[in-house]
């Protein structure tokens, strides 16, 4: 029976790229895999026959030579001594499938240990102004007994005589060829026959150790500060990982922030909001004097220059923006509301309050635009 062109077997074109040819021998190898069709002769024979193709394709000097003669061409070229052959093919499958299988992967020294995150609370002013503070961290830490290894003093781990070290041992599963971890050392590569008593055998131990945490003026909420080393210790003696200190800044009873600049409510009464006046109000550096012009309105902002928030990463200082809220007076006596309804009296709506005219002759408008 005459073969079939290798290109169909694999469905691709003859200017098929390297990765094409490897993707479609994928698609096909995995489909008619033996494993996943047991029993079933026909997918075993197309299993060969795209093992086949994609040994020649895959080989430049096969290619060129099958392009140009044929089948014929590449006759006892296989790589098991004819067409059809299985040599090989676990170098083939491993180079198609390694990154799913991880095959060929090696150990290549101690692992690093785990990076720590710990949350950091600081008053606005602390954030501000810049800090040391000391915390204490539950970490792993390397065994001072056997100083990471695991072992006992005066022994050493040894190497495993199931992986050779490696960690990893490569299964054969019909034609598959899958590397897995070693059972026997649990992908360590070695093996502690007589264990430390103080770690016992894990080389690593539980500790809460006390750390000081320089906080940099201008920090906020979200801004991490990293503490290289000072993370989990790394198994069977490995580098520790990193400690980042997520820093959270309280709400403040006065000020809120936005990046650099902050803003405070600035509660006035109505009569100084009418004629105007000087008041204190506060700062993080202390109280400063702000003018309030005559016939203020509540929502109005005030922008004291530079006395903000110098950013963390440097540049000019924010700014404070005072929005001032005009207070209603409350609890009043009667000589009081007698005084404020013969004032109410002396107003002329247009004159005086001239945004509540403007308000109520919208209104008026609105209705009277709208179709009943």
């Amino acid at each position: 029976m005459s073969k079939r062109d290798y290109y169909e077997v694999l469905g691709v074109e003859r200017s098929a790229s390297e990765k094409d040819l490897k993707k479609a021998y994928r698609r096909v190898a995995m489909k008619f895999h033996p494993d996943r069709n047991p029993d079933d002769k026909e997918a075993e024979n197309k299993f060969k026959e795209a093992n086949e193709a994609y040994e020649i394709l895959s080989d430049p000097q096969k290619k060129a030579a099958y392009d140009q003669f044929g089948h014929a061409g590449v006759e006892g070229q296989m790589g098991g001594g004819g067409a059809g052959g299985f040599g090989g093919f676990s170098d083939i499958f491993g180079d198609v499938f390694g990154d799913i299988f991880g095959g060929g992967a090696r150990r290549s020294g101690p692992a690093r240990g785990s990076d720590l995150r710990y949350d950091l609370e600081l008053d606005l002013e602390d954030a501000v102004r810049g800090t040391t503070v000391k915390i204490r961290v539950p970490t792993l830490a390397s065994c001072n007994t056997c100083h990471g290894s695991g072992a006992k003093p005066g022994s050493r781990p040894q190497t495993c005589g199931t992986c050779g070290g490696v960690g990893q041992v490569r299964m054969q599963q019909g034609f598959f060829s899958v590397q897995q971890t070693c059972p026997n050392c649990r992908g360590r590569g070695t093996i502690i026959s007589d264990p430390c008593s103080s770690c016992h055998g894990r080389g690593r131990v539980e500790e809460t150790k006390t750390l000081s945490v320089k906080v940099p003026p201008g920090v906020d909420t979200g801004d991490r500060i990293r503490l290289s080393g000072e993370g989990e210790a790394g198994p069977d003696g490995g580098p520790p990982g990193d400690l980042y200190v997520q820093v959270v800044v309280r709400e403040h009873e006065l000020f809120q922030r936005d990046g650099k600049n902050l803003y405070c409510e600035v509660p006035i009464s109505f009569v100084a909001a009418a004629l105007g006046g000087e008041l204190e109000v506060p700062t993080l550096e202390g109280k400063v004097k702000l003018k309030i012009p005559a016939e203020s309105q509540t929502g109005k902002l005030f922008r004291l220059r530079g006395k903000g928030v110098t950013p963390v990463r440097g540049g000019a200082p924010g700014d404070l923006l005072c929005r001032v809220v005009v207070e209603t007076p409350v609890n009043l006596s009667s000589k009081q509301k007698e005084l404020l309804e013969a004032f109410a009296n002396t107003l002329s709506e247009k004159k005086n309050s001239p945004r509540q005219t403007g308000w109520f002759e919208g209104v008026k408008n609105f209705f009277g635009d709208m179709k009943l």
